[in-house]
């Protein structure tokens, strides 16, 4: 029986309020304006466990960025709009923002969000020159959002469901042991992307496997995964793939250990809060992810970064949120190069951009203002220098694919406004 080392707290909600919504970080040597930077995710609910964490990386970064002059001089304001997963909910609190005169709007968690703020911001943008938004998506990876549905005002700074499909299933054709794959995704545009692209993707890499199961599940909505570990169980898969983030990973994980089921967990997002505690040892060498990221690192300037959010917010660093720290880094590379703050500005600025972080280069590409980036594959083990929410769990690397490896074509048309 598995013994937590230092129990992920079930109070780190609360205990974070005070950090999460508390006055603004001022900046120490900036002295202009600060920018406020609005996210728009689930901050209550059952999926707060992904948003929270966001809002406490965004700011802890900012504490960083700020002290070494923040955009162009001024300081990053980092503050939270709980959208509760729903697309109308998110374009009430687009709309709040607007009227504050928030001009940087951030979300991720859920395409189906993500698709909407596309439209309205595009909306807005039509109607009010010269208060022009941007939309910087963190990881709505639905491939539509940077193809047919991109926009001038869009970024992405994940890498695509395709992406990852793409670099995960290049892992999957060496794997010769696989040869039975179930997939359990959420029911919305996602997780049926996640299962599309595996299902082709496995098709032409490795025509041999088979797929003994497609399963979908209503988003944030089951409480107990048991009837479908049951099914899994009894498929004979040899390898399961899931899109599944936030509670819907943490209490699929723990049902697949729970039934003791050992065939490889390929996810894209086993580093949503909670998995590492809910599986403990159960997890070690069973769960995978391709990811941006993994836990481990010979930086020791990255390592301390980890222990000191640890220590201040109960959120870990590594495991769901380093690509908020690329996409930092981009808008302050973008303001300190153009000596503006303006997001039409930034926006032309970012792209082609490219920033170097620990793992290597990510690349705006211009065409869909999709990132081009390296992928890691990763697997969950035991006595790991830098652990996980508080214990000695983390993700170490299997397998990095380079950002050449990982890309794909997009059929994006982008229409970019007058910069007369």
């Amino acid at each position: 029986m598995f013994v937590k080392k230092n129990p992920w707290k079930t109070t780190a909600i609360t205990v974070l309020l005070s950090f999460l919504f508390s006055a603004p970080i001022q900046a120490a040597p900036a002295d202009k304006d600060p920018v406020t930077i609005a996210i728009i995710d689930p901050l209550t609910g059952p999926m707060a466990g992904v948003g929270l964490p966001l809002v406490a990386h965004m700011k802890f970064e900012a504490e960083r960025l700020n002290a070494e002059g923040g955009m162009d001089g001024h300081p990053f304001r980092i503050v939270g709009l709980d959208n509760k997963v729903s697309p109308q909910e998110s374009l009430v609190q687009l709309q709040k923002a607007a009227d504050d005169g928030i001009r940087y709007i951030v979300q991720g968690n859920g395409s189906s969000v993500g698709s909407a703020l596309i439209a309205a911001i595009d909306k807005h943008n039509r109607r009010n020159p010269g208060e022009e938004m941007l939309y910087l998506n963190h990881g709505a990876v639905d491939p539509v959002l940077t193809n047919e549905r991109c926009s001038f005002w869009h970024f992405r700074f994940d890498a695509g469901s395709d992406m990852k499909m793409n670099a995960l299933t290049n892992w999957i054709k060496d794997q010769k042991d696989i040869k039975k794959v179930y997939l359990i995704n959420q029911d919305y545009s996602f997780g049926h992307s996640v299962s599309s692209m595996a299902r082709e993707m496995l098709k032409e890499k490795r025509p041999d496997i088979e797929i003994v199961g497609n399963d979908f599940h209503p988003l944030a909505k089951v409480k107990d995964f048991t009837p479908y570990a049951s099914k899994i169980k009894a498929s004979g898969a040899d390898a399961i793939i899931s899109g599944n983030w936030g509670q819907d990973m943490v209490l699929l994980a723990k049902n697949l250990a729970d039934f003791g089921i050992d065939a490889p967990f390929l996810t894209y997002y086993a580093g949503s809060p909670g998995t590492v505690t809910q599986v403990g040892d159960r997890g070690v060498d069973q769960i995978y992810q391709i990811y941006g990221y993994y836990g481990d690192t010979e930086d020791p300037e990255i390592g301390q970064r980890q222990k000191d959010m640890y220590a201040q917010t109960d959120w870990d660093y590594f495991l769901f949120y380093p690509r908020l720290t690329t996409m930092m880094e981009m808008l302050k590379k973008a303001a300190d190069q153009t000596g503006s703050v303006d997001p039409v500005d930034l926006a032309f600025a970012m792209e082609g951009m490219s920033v170097d972080m620990d793992t290597g280069t990510y690349t705006m590409r211009k065409e869909d203002h999709q990132i081009q980036q390296p992928m890691v594959l990763s697997v969950m083990k035991d006595n790991m220098p830098y652990g996980a929410e508080g214990t000695d769990f983390n993700f170490a690397k299997v397998a990095q694919i380079p950002a050449e490896k990982v890309a794909m074509p997009t059929t994006c048309k982008m229409r970019r406004p007058s910069r007369d």
